[in-house]
């Protein structure tokens, strides 16, 4: 089965600045991993053995050094397509000393396609992904019956999937895909402390944008 990569997200001039290009080529050795189209023991890009939990789309990585730091006893593999957010979420996680995330920059379907075994995820985040609000690109949105095959698929049983969205139409996308799979079961959740507040989710709720936090296990 080839990958699919249905471009769920935009794909945007490479604005890197020299300064997150630099931490990048500074910091690939120690935070990078690098794409191949082969399957990899993921326990092994850790120096400990810990749960594993993939962040999807990290963008700027705002998240997911906040979550790391918190959580040390949680291993966190970021997969991200954007350079700029790759180099300046190295750069925090060398600010902080943070050892227990490692980083992939390559579309996710291919990463699931090619590197990463069935069974070896033990959580899955995605926070605001693209929304694709118009009609016409609705098949680009990221929340679609082949994604939860996918990640289903990699988690290990039990393993959790958390979404956010702060676009409410999203949210009942959401709602009614998951509806139609048995390969999970969950729903709508308080928003949980664990997650941080990022700049741009503060913003939006200033703005009185509704954000939906979803939880969903594994069946």
């Amino acid at each position: 089965m080839e990958p699919m990569t249905n471009r769920s997200y935009r794909l945007r001039g490479v604005r890197i600045t020299q300064s997150q290009q630099a931490a990048r080529d500074n910091l690939w050795a120690k935070y990078g991993v690098a794409f191949s189209e082969s399957q990899i023991d993921l326990d092994s890009l850790f120096s400990k053995k810990q749960p594993i939990v993939m962040e999807i789309g990290y963008g700027m990585g705002e998240v997911t050094w906040q979550i790391a730091k918190a959580n040390p006893d949680i291993n966190y593999l970021g997969v991200e397509v954007h350079m700029p957010g790759a180099g300046k979420l190295m750069a925090k996680l060398a600010e902080h000393e943070i050892t227990n995330v490692r980083l992939i920059e390559r579309d996710v379907f291919e990463v699931f396609h090619y590197m990463v075994k069935d069974s070896s995820l033990d959580g899955a985040h995605l926070f605001f992904p693209d929304p694709w609000p118009k009609k016409r690109h609705f098949k680009r949105r990221i929340i679609q019956e082949r994604f939860l095959s996918e990640v289903a698929a990699k988690l290990k049983p039990g393993g959790y999937l958390h979404i956010a969205t702060d676009w409410v139409p999203y949210a009942e996308w959401i709602t009614d895909v998951f509806s139609k799979t048995d390969l999970f079961v969950g729903g709508v959740i308080a928003r949980p402390d664990t997650r941080p507040l990022t700049r741009f989710e503060g913003q939006g709720i200033s703005k009185d944008h509704a954000v939906n936090d979803f939880r969903f296990l594994k069946a």
